[in-house]
């Protein structure tokens, strides 16, 4: 099997912010600490800029040509959060083309010796812009615009994204609302910024059921994130069968990030990746994981090597067991009618659990 492929390019070191938490350092000291393991392996490949038409599959022309002509004007604020400068959409496009190209990657073939799993260390972020609206520090929404090539010019009919960032992703949940090819899973403190993702948001029409919010108190941390992982989100997955599996992988959840209030820890990252390499590998389903938040250096750069760890190391043992959290519980409970898979953990549970 090839190795584990990481799409990087020199354009997100010129997407500038100024004094912003998302900001081009983000990406040096993952390379950096990544550089310090020797790569673990993994295959570099220079993400290419995103097809016109690709991009838009998921936002209207307009909305692309405003963010160009901001740039191209020199830059400035979209809104309170967002700002642009003249290096901002060509970084936008390859952080939209990495996400893509690494589907095409995963996908490409029946070829036993493909890569089947990777990773895109890219910026701008992308799950909190809208198919309209660039917001929460997002131009054009990344993970979405791969998830849409899976299902469009691959022809797959079951794509999972599961998104730990500790903000709700607005964006990629109201894209995939009423599209049950999606199953879109989000943990995300609550409350916090963008103040979406309720329980009771479980998308509509067609996509009734396959939009699952899983929010969580402030100082959450490794048991509460990992049980929802381990007891909810794997189930699920494993009822759903996806066909490729999708991570939006914010690391601003960790204890030590400053733009929120949870306290994950690389451990807690690690397991979860493992949980979920475990349900993909079980339905042959590829894994591509795209970078969202995460704000504390040190700590961004640590949760992605450990969760690129988990992701390539062969013969990966299992993550441990996480006891089931009365968050876990509830959650069970409340999505097992739509999912009856999870009405054997609900079950196996006093009602007070």
């Amino acid at each position: 099997m090839a190795a584990p492929v990481y799409l990087r390019h020199p354009s997100s070191l010129r997407h500038e912010t100024g004094a912003h938490p998302e900001r081009p350092a983000r990406i040096s000291a993952i390379e950096r600490e990544l550089e310090r393991r020797d790569w673990l392996g993994l295959d570099l490949v220079e993400a290419p800029s995103v097809d016109d038409k690709v991009l838009a599959a998921v936002h209207p022309p307009e909305h692309v040509a405003a963010i160009r002509e901001l740039c191209a004007r020199g830059g400035g604020a979209l809104d309170v959060d967002t700002v642009v400068s003249p290096g901002s959409y060509e970084a936008a496009l390859h952080a939209a083309g990495g996400a893509v190209a690494l589907v095409d990657i995963l996908l490409a073939g029946a070829d036993d010796g493909r890569p089947r799993a990777g990773f895109c260390g890219l910026r701008p972020p992308g799950h909190h812009a809208e198919a309209a609206r660039a917001m929460g520090f997002c131009l054009f929404n990344n993970i979405a615009v791969a998830a849409r090539h899976a299902l469009r010019h691959h022809g797959l009919e079951r794509v999972l994204i599961v998104d730990w960032d500790v903000h709700h992703g607005n964006g990629t949940n109201d894209i995939f609302h009423g599209d049950a090819g999606v199953l879109y899973v989000s943990l995300h403190q609550s409350p916090l910024y963008p103040g979406t993702g309720g329980v009771n948001d479980v998308g509509v029409g067609a996509g009734e059921g396959f939009t699952i919010n899983l929010p969580l108190p402030p100082g959450s941390g490794d048991a509460e994130f990992c049980s929802l992982v381990e007891h909810v989100v794997a189930p699920v997955a494993r009822e759903h069968r996806p066909q490729l599996l999708l991570i939006s992988a914010g690391y601003d959840a960790h204890r030590e990030d400053p733009l929120a209030d949870c306290e994950v820890t690389e451990a807690g990252y690690a397991a979860m990746t493992t949980t979920l390499r475990q349900v993909a590998e079980e339905h042959d389903a590829p894994v591509g994981i795209v970078l969202e938040g995460g704000y504390a250096l040190d700590a961004l750069a640590r949760s992605v090597a450990v969760t690129l760890e988990s992701l390539c190391s062969p013969g990966a043992t299992g993550a441990p067991r996480a006891p089931v959290h009365p968050l876990a519980a509830a959650a069970a409970r409340r999505l097992s009618g739509s999912w009856p898979s999870l009405g054997v953990l609900a079950g196996d549970l006093p009602s007070g659990a």
